[in-house]
């Protein structure tokens, strides 16, 4: 019995096989987008990281080093200034408030030493008036905490007076809310009711919002 013919093969390529254009591929499009943004930093890109939140900061180095930028980080006021006296840096995200002192101590002590650093501050308290206040002393603008990555980014490159681009995927204002008093209820040691008296809310009301899962 013949076994029936294997039908021909055509010499056509198959759709699957035809490989599209390489510049469009997505390991293509991030190594332009890196360029773009070495472009942007420019020769230096040492930056200077200010924050006594150790996961924070140290999630936040990774982000940017991974964007080009070269981080050092700091959990001090003592610590950031011996950095800025061994080299001052051409970029830093400074955090306000700090255990050892203030941020505008550091704010002050890189705008002196170097006066082309592009400098943000980050706030977590919603302390507008201090933010404005380091930004008379020198900082190049700021953002509230917790600020991620992209933002940050976005605020050390922007050019001139022109502000950077609002995030994707800006949390949300309940969300903000809820992040403000997990951090206030947690440097009061868990003590509810010292919360809701920094808050300015009843106790009550406070413990209902920390009962609930946290908003999107």
């Amino acid at each position: 019995m013949r076994l029936p013919s294997a039908p021909p093969v055509s010499s056509r390529p198959r759709p699957d096989r035809v490989f599209s254009d390489p510049s469009r591929t997505p390991a293509v499009r991030s190594i332009a987008v890196n360029q773009d943004l070495q472009e942007q930093i420019g020769a230096d890109p040492s930056l200077l990281l200010v924050d006594d939140d150790e996961n924070f900061v140290n999630r936040l180095a990774r982000a940017m080093e991974k964007r080009g930028f070269r981080p050092i980080s700091t959990r001090s006021v003592a610590e950031a200034m011996e950095a800025i006296r061994s080299a001052p840096p051409a970029y830093a995200v400074i955090d306000l408030r700090l255990e050892d002192g203030s941020g505008l101590d550091v704010v002050e002590a890189l705008r002196e030493s170097r006066d082309d650093a592009r400098i943000i501050v980050l706030t977590g308290y919603g302390a507008i008036a201090t933010a404005v206040a380091a930004v008379k002393m020198g900082a190049t603008d700021y953002l509230s905490k917790p600020a991620d990555a992209t933002e940050v980014t976005a605020a050390l490159l922007s050019a001139g007076e022109v502000l950077p681009p609002p995030p994707e995927n800006p949390m949300s204002a309940d969300r903000v809310r809820w992040e403000h008093i997990q951090r206030v209820y947690e440097q009061c040691d868990r003590n509810i009711s010292e919360t809701a008296r920094r808050l300015h809310m009843h106790r009550r009301t406070l413990q209902r919002i920390l009962a609930k899962r946290e908003p999107r």
